[in-house]
């Protein structure tokens, strides 16, 4: 191996276990490597130059907007009447309140593109419901945590959007379509096992809702749901870009958390604001640090060394995409989404393409495999935030997530190895 390569992979793997956060561990491991490739110099020149390229990019303008959008929806009383509908929908069988908590994590995560926020908001209405009416605090806790993830593949999703970024330009609408049948599929299995596990544990029926009442509170919850329609049918019919989507998708949000349900005051909005720019900033950071050291993996030649390497091991198709999942299925357990897809897309992508995947099919599948990452210790940030709010432990809940960790990878083998649930209504609306 190459000392540039040992020097690059020691450095970083000691930073994390070191508890490094993850976007200084990649910055310091890539220019220590380029000290061993460079002068000290140009190593730290270089890699300011490829963080300032990294977030250089007009695609990556929709980050901020979305984030500041799901800010103003959570916050604007939109988890409630999601809630309140899942109900209306659901609610009648049983372990209903199972059910209700898959599809309004679901809703909720489309609407805001963040598995944290959901599992925030929706948590923090449904575990404590879940918890009264005698559902065990780790099974809540686990269908929360899980089904937050969901809206990483619904869009609005700003993970595709740095998908698309590291692909080189996978257009991010194609991108979009293309998540709405693979976390459908996510989101019914959750509701498959929440049911097995409901049935064994004879948990109780949900409350039946009249006509009249379920009526109102679809009305109630169109509004949030329109969300989806708004940014999703305009990027369709080519009435705006994804980026430009973002900022339409900011002007309905606050139009209906202010003006409509009033439930986010002007007062609120500087703190809203600050939330935003810090969490772009986090984000942006990522991206950038992520990108440096995707240049000097390039500059190395490693993902073509590890792209010949892998078909000279075998030329079975199945064996090679089931070698990168469980990698990736690994790497979700100690780094975040954002620096995985930005270092792993430019070494895996150029040797799923000789298999005949397309980097539309393989973006879906990558988020997919991450998803899970975000729900398993040791660094899993939905997996911290469901147990702080279901007041459990991450060794309890860990053996609770057990079932639903088998069904998410169950989902993912079949995106895997079932083109058509990622490819076809991108093909049907002509991407």
């Amino acid at each position: 191996m190459d000392l540039s390569v040992l020097v690059l992979i020691t450095s970083f793997v000691v930073l994390i276990a070191l508890s490094v956060p993850i976007a200084y561990s990649i910055g310091i491991s890539t220019i220590l490597t380029m000290l061993f490739t460079i002068s000290s110099g140009p190593a730290v020149t270089t890699v300011a130059q490829r963080v300032a390229t990294g977030i250089d990019s007009f695609a990556l303008l929709a980050i901020p907007f979305f984030i500041l959008s799901g800010l103003l929806m959570g916050r604007g009383g939109i988890a409630r009447r999601l809630i309140d509908f899942a109900k209306a929908l659901v609610g009648m069988f049983p372990g209903g309140l199972a059910y209700v908590n898959v599809v309004a994590c679901m809703f909720f995560g489309a609407i805001s593109g963040s598995a944290v926020a959901a599992t925030s908001a929706i948590g923090g209405f449904m575990i404590p419901i879940m918890n009264k009416e005698g559902y065990d605090k780790n099974f809540n806790t686990a269908v929360t945590v899980t089904a937050s993830t969901t809206g990483l593949l619904i869009p609005p999703s700003n993970v595709l959007i740095v998908y698309s970024l590291a692909s080189g330009g996978v257009s991010i609408a194609a991108l979009f379509i293309a998540g709405y049948l693979p976390g459908i599929l996510v989101g019914i299995g959750l509701i498959i096992v929440a049911a097995i596990l409901a049935g064994m544990k004879k948990y109780p029926v949900g409350e039946s809702q009249n006509f009249i009442a379920s009526l109102k509170r679809l009305i109630d919850a169109i509004p949030s749901l329109f969300l989806i329609v708004i940014v999703i049918g305009g990027i369709i019919a080519g009435l705006f870009t994804a980026t430009e989507a973002s900022a339409v998708a900011v002007i309905y949000s606050l139009l209906l958390s202010v003006l409509i349900y009033r439930e986010v005051k002007w007062a609120d909005l500087p703190g809203i604001l600050i939330k935003t720019v810090e969490t772009t900033a986090i984000v942006m950071f990522l991206i950038g640090t992520s990108t440096a050291m995707s240049w000097i993996l390039s500059y190395e030649n490693i993902p073509q060394d590890i792209s010949k390497f892998l078909i000279a091991l075998t030329d079975s198709k199945i064996i090679i995409l089931l070698m990168i999942n469980l990698i990736l299925l690994v790497v979700g357990t100690f780094m975040d989404m954002t620096p995985a897809i930005l270092i792993f897309t430019p070494i895996f992508l150029p040797v799923v393409t000789q298999l005949g995947v397309t980097p539309l099919q393989f973006g879906i599948v990558m988020v997919l495999n991450l998803s899970i990452g975000l729900t398993t210790p040791p660094v899993g940030s939905v997996l911290f935030v469901g147990c702080g709010i279901g007041n459990t432990s991450i060794m309890s809940l860990t053996r609770a997530l057990v079932p639903f960790y088998i069904i998410m990878i169950i989902a993912l083998l079949l995106v895997t190895f079932i083109p058509w649930i990622s490819l076809y209504l991108p093909q049907l609306f002509g991407f």
